[in-house]
């Protein structure tokens, strides 16, 4: 029996993406400071074996390791001219980890920099940078995109609208919220109500947040104002979360995160429940924190 379509399977119940890329890696070898992004050529084997892991961990869709490889951020390793490379490879070989029966979503991350006047960007320049992109990671074998971590409302409509002039695969928008108050806003001042607003009408298939600094609680309430949100505007697109691993630690002068896979799943629940069906993993999560959500809510 073929798979079905994603625009499909995201409406049947659960779909677990997976967790950390960065933090895999190191434990699998690499040195900080390298270019994630550049393992893709580098070092193929020991990202297929990431996104192996979280594979077998449950997830339903693994995300390509090209959160960074857009011509600005490679830019500043000195491989602006590998984007087309590197983001092929990436799409390759998660493909190859998920085979005909899960998913991929091509990872598209923030350039780094702002869009003019506050910073250096044109807005033709940094669409046509995601739209070569995005055209690379289709070319690899990705059933989707996902357009993680923003923080700047002009920037993702940017992202979104470059993704879209080159496919018309599903495309999930996530910007990275903090708490303020009793709410909660990206870094760049974006609140909810807002990102619902303008990328919304842009025609995704679902809308919602990743990282930040929050702890788990802030991340469940942040769910439920998400929920609101959507409710309020009376619109049926889908909510994704993949929330850290709880709130960062220093230790030895490392960043750790100290949540259990148990507690991490305990907080995933609460996030189902509250009415997000697209869940996965963000900073500090790892296969057995999947494993562990899978296990709670894949019943």
């Amino acid at each position: 029996m073929s798979r079905i379509n994603l625009k499909d399977r995201i409406h049947q119940g659960l779909f677990l993406l997976d967790g950390a890329m960065g933090t895999q890696l190191f434990e699998r070898g690499l040195d900080i400071g390298k270019c994630n992004d550049y393992q893709n050529i580098e070092a193929p084997d020991k990202v297929l074996d990431v996104h192996r892991a979280y594979i077998q961990a449950g997830s339903d869709a693994v995300l390509t390791n090209t959160f960074g490889a857009n011509k600005f951020t490679l830019g500043r390793h000195g491989l602006g001219e590998m984007v087309e490379k590197i983001n092929l490879a990436g799409a390759q070989i998660a493909r190859k980890a998920a085979g005909k029966e899960k998913y991929v979503l091509g990872d598209i991350g923030p350039s780094g920099d702002f869009l003019e006047p506050l910073g250096t960007l044109k807005p033709d320049d940094l669409k046509d940078a995601f739209a070569q992109q995005a055209k690379a990671l289709l070319k690899g074998g990705v059933d989707g995109f996902i357009i993680e971590t923003m923080t700047a409302i002009d920037e993702i409509i940017v992202a979104v609208e470059a993704v879209k002039s080159v496919t018309e695969l599903p495309v999930f928008a996530s910007m990275s919220f903090g708490r303020a108050g009793d709410s909660f806003r990206t870094m760049m001042g974006v609140d909810i109500e807002t990102a619902f607003a303008k990328i919304v009408p842009l025609g995704v298939y679902a809308i919602g947040f990743n990282c930040g600094s929050m702890s788990l609680d802030d991340y469940v309430e942040l769910t439920v104002k998400f929920v609101a949100a959507a409710r309020g505007q009376g619109k049926n697109t889908m909510i994704l979360a993949e929330p850290n691993a709880g709130l960062p630690e220093l230790v030895n002068g490392g960043t750790v995160y100290k949540v259990s896979p148990n507690d991490f799943a305990l907080a995933a629940k609460r996030i189902f429940l509250a009415g997000v069906k697209i869940i996965g993993g963000c900073c500090g999560t790892s296969p057995e924190h999947i494993e562990a959500v899978a296990r709670t809510l894949k019943i």
